[in-house]
């Protein structure tokens, strides 16, 4: 079960560098820290009542990252205790954006941010679901509605 907390409209989810993590160096791998991202994202609806899984199976839709930026400024090595912050900038009709920080001890290592698309299983573009909609509007205050 993974942890995470709500600090105002962030989601703040802890990350643990383990060693399959890590590249010969002891620095963690490029790639890695879009999986950081993923989880927490996914951990963030979790915490919404919105598990994926389950929006599938009951909508036919799903959420699938159609643009990645990522800004990496410091390492994370390991064993260090990392923070992922995602919040929500944006919403549409089909979409979703979000911002994304991997931080340690307060210091921004990885700024991302991301634009999803909610689509359905074969791939076209689909409505966001009216109650995944609700939920993520209780819980974050997007700077711009589309």
């Amino acid at each position: 079960m993974m942890a995470g907390r709500w600090d105002g409209e962030t989601f703040v989810m802890p990350v643990r560098v383990y060693y399959e993590d890590t590249d010969a160096a002891g620095i963690v791998y490029y790639a890695n820290y879009l999986k950081f991202a993923e989880r927490a994202r996914t951990e963030s609806l979790r915490a919404l009542g919105i598990e994926q899984g389950r929006l599938m199976d009951d909508s036919g839709v799903a959420f699938a990252v159609r643009r990645a930026l990522a800004d990496y400024r410091k390492p994370a090595r390991l064993d260090d205790l990392l923070e992922v912050r995602t919040r929500l900038t944006a919403m549409g009709g089909a979409s979703l954006e979000m911002d994304q920080e991997i931080a340690r001890d307060g210091a921004i290592l990885v700024a991302l941010s991301f634009k999803l698309a909610c689509m359905r299983t074969d791939g076209r573009p689909e409505r966001i679901p009216e109650p995944v909609r609700v939920a993520l509007a209780a819980c974050f205050e997007p700077r711009n509605q589309s």
